[in-house]
């Protein structure tokens, strides 16, 4: 058996039934625990989200303003998981995997806002005096059993450090160098070594830095691509009814499907929800902890109020872009296409297909731009997730320049690795991640649905404050 074929072996396993149980179960256990609070008040999150205050550092302590630590996030998390993944999601599960996508982000919304609000509850700050949190801290400080916790949280962190060189590097330096080497005929080896030199300048000046250039470049890529994507389906929009018919009929319906919209495909139910699920949890990282120690930084004077800002990552990553993609995808008829060698085309290539059939080869330079900014910006966001687990690892931020400098190096092997052994390794580290983190979600609901309903009444004060203001 071949590396690459052990590699496949293991993904699959980990990203069985028991996983896919565990990531929305613990979702779903969640919502009924914060009595749908998460939902309920997902109209105050957004419009907090978008507020003049989120963008300001004078309420409470922090590295960065909440916007900012939002953006952040959302830097690592609007990848090619929206361009690729959900295209690999449909390719593979069928369209109906969209289905499990947006349903795993309802439920992930509650895991988000979960992990995000204990990682601010639970953080520290370091010798540098700079905030230091996650998953990872609230294993350590809030477990009652310190050992299991201390356990855990080593567990979470080498996990996540090991997840910042799959998910956050090399699969996103591979799909930058596939796309722009097939649209636009580039050299992989430069356009690697030209993202090493960027990445390190960047993330040289750590999570200001960073925070900085995701501020700008996340909201203004994200509505490059939703305008580009809402192109293609009003071009394409006397597709559009059947395309989501076919969506949700091949979420639930066991049957083959043959014709139409997905051309010859043949898909069960089961990889529906499992390439659904996996590919969803892959681009808003629900579940997995890693938003959480991005929140950490944030300048907030409660835990409560960061959690539900960081909670809209899941609404803005899944539900609103991913779904561009994904009816793009349906509307336009690729769906199954078979490539020149015979084989199923699937990734970046479909995505590619399905905007060339709209704006022709522009739309193929839209989804190729819209790939290299939004993994560019993966990588950055990936790096603190990593650099602080290392960090936590070793006890101290003085070993950082040498994870810094490491980062960087890995992203040069990413862009010259192939597609198939990437992804199949990021699904891998994303799993060795969330296990210990769904673990302490679920032994911590309790704290959590505590801090829920304590700050509820400051909630409801604030929205009954906004609605006098606006008379």
């Amino acid at each position: 058996m071949s590396f690459s074929e052990i590699i496949s072996a293991v993904d699959d396993f980990v990203w069985g039934p028991v996983m896919l149980v565990l990531l929305v179960g613990t979702g779903v256990f969640l919502t009924f625990r914060l009595k749908f609070r998460p939902w309920r008040n997902l109209g105050y999150a957004l419009k907090s989200t978008l507020s003049k205050e989120a963008r300001s550092t004078k309420r409470g302590h922090g590295d960065v303003s909440p916007f900012s630590a939002l953006t952040t996030a959302l830097a690592a998390t609007i990848g090619t998981g929206n361009i690729v993944g959900v295209a690999t999601a449909m390719a593979a599960g069928g369209p109906g995997a969209l289905v499990w996508m947006w349903l795993s982000a309802c439920f992930g919304m509650s895991s988000k806002f979960s992990e995000c609000m204990l990682a601010i509850k639970y953080r520290e700050v370091n010798e540098k005096g700079e905030m230091a949190g996650g998953p990872m801290y609230t294993m350590k400080r809030g477990f009652k059993n310190k050992k299991a916790g201390a356990v855990l949280g080593m567990f979470f962190a080498v996990s996540a450090v090991m997840a910042s060189f799959g998910i956050g590097n090399m699969t996103q330096s591979n799909s930058i160098v596939e796309s722009l080497k097939s649209t636009f005929y580039f050299n992989e080896k430069i356009v690697g070594l030209v993202l090493t030199i960027l990445v390190f300048i960047i993330i040289v000046g750590g999570i200001q830095s960073i925070s900085k250039v995701s501020s700008v470049v996340v909201p203004i890529m994200a509505i490059f691509y939703v305008f580009a994507g809402v192109s293609v389906i009003f071009v394409n929009i006397h597709n559009l009814p059947s395309g989501i018919v076919m969506i949700f009929k091949m979420a639930f319906a066991p049957e083959s499907v043959a014709g139409g919209v997905t051309g010859t495909m043949t898909i069960s139910v089961m990889n529906a929800i499992r390439f659904g699920v996996a590919r969803g949890v892959f681009s808003n990282e629900a579940g997995m902890g890693s938003a959480a120690i991005t929140a950490a930084a944030a300048t907030t004077d409660d835990p409560v109020r960061q959690g539900y800002i960081n909670m809209t990552g899941t609404f803005w990553d899944t539900i609103v872009v991913c779904t561009v993609t994904g009816l793009c995808i349906a509307s336009s008829g690729v769906l199954g296409t078979v490539g020149a060698d015979g084989k199923l085309i699937q990734g970046a290539a479909l995505t590619i297909l399905a905007f060339q059939s709209a704006l022709g080869d522009v739309g193929a330079g839209l989804v190729t731009i819209g790939i290299t900014l939004f993994a560019f910006s993966t990588i950055l966001g990936w790096e603190y997730h990593g650099e602080k687990a290392f960090e936590y690892i070793f006890g101290t931020y003085k070993y950082n320049m040498i994870y810094r400098i490491f980062f960087s190096l890995i992203v040069f092997v990413g862009a010259t690795t192939t597609l198939q052994i990437v992804w199949n390794f990021s699904d891998i580290a994303n799993a060795l991640m969330a296990i210990p983190n769904l673990i302490c979600l679920l032994a911590m609901s309790k704290v959590i649905a505590k801090e829920v309903e304590r700050f509820q009444p400051i909630l409801e004060k604030e929205k009954k404050a906004n609605r006098l203001n606006k008379k």
